[in-house]
């Protein structure tokens, strides 16, 4: 029993230590990590495991764990402030393709081949390389595409239009309660919220699962429950 709840509790040690550091490192998704961020991410990750089954000696992985995290969080920091040091550790994009000419060397610096390299262009919409103007491989591994002026959307701009800016959403109404700082900051009050609600034909936040008002004052309400219909069985 006593072991079981050492394991427990160095476990939660472990956990609040990878929360921490993760905190101090800065969130990333995946797609937009380099390779150091996704090595030492795993690193560190692997020793916060082996520290919650660490019973004997559980301050050797504890200590490493931190070391990999201040030194993460170190050359995070000098990358930010050095652009020799951020080239070295990120690299730097790599043109592939450009003006319909395929660079074979940029592709082995990027370790690409034609079959994946004609991957992500498919992937992003592009079946005919002639649609595409530069290619340019980034530094956490994503192609980036520039297409050619006459293959681009059409947007208002081409047609000398101006339409109205489109302003944020702010959730005032989540999972059946109001959020007072966002109602704050649309300049707006609960008082507010209940008179536009009822205009809705609901009787209070309780009978709301998400409520999204914009810079206009347009609020688009989505209930807690939804009347069933042939809808709720599912698609088949």
């Amino acid at each position: 029993m006593i072991e079981v709840l050492s394991v427990a509790g160095i476990s939660l040690v472990s956990l609040v230590v990878l929360l921490i550091l993760t905190k101090l490192m800065g969130s990333k998704q995946v797609s937009q990590m380099t390779m150091f961020d996704y090595v030492i991410g795993i690193t560190i990750g692997s020793i916060a495991a082996e520290l919650a089954t660490e019973l004997e000696q559980p301050i050797q992985p504890l200590v490493a764990m931190i070391v990999y995290g201040l030194v993460a969080l170190g050359i995070t920091i000098w990358t930010e402030k050095s652009l020799k040091a951020r080239r070295m550790l990120s690299g730097k994009p790599i043109i592939l393709l450009d003006k319909g000419v395929i660079y074979r060397e940029n592709l082995k610096k990027a370790k690409l081949d034609l079959s994946e390299f004609l991957t992500y262009c498919r992937i992003e919409g592009y079946f005919d390389l002639n649609q595409i103007q530069t290619a340019v491989f980034e530094h956490n591994g994503k192609v980036s595409f520039l297409p050619k002026a006459m293959q681009r959307p059409a947007t208002p701009a081409d047609f000398s239009i101006q339409p109205q800016q489109e302003l944020l959403q702010l959730p005032l109404v989540l999972d059946g309660y109001a959020l007072p700082q966002n109602l704050k900051r649309m300049g707006k009050d609960e008082t507010w919220l209940q008179r536009t609600l009822s205009k809705q034909g609901y009787h209070g936040a309780e009978e709301v699962l998400l409520a999204l008002c914009d810079g206009s004052n347009q609020i688009t309400v989505f209930p807690m429950h939804p009347p069933k219909g042939p809808e709720s069985a599912g698609i088949e």
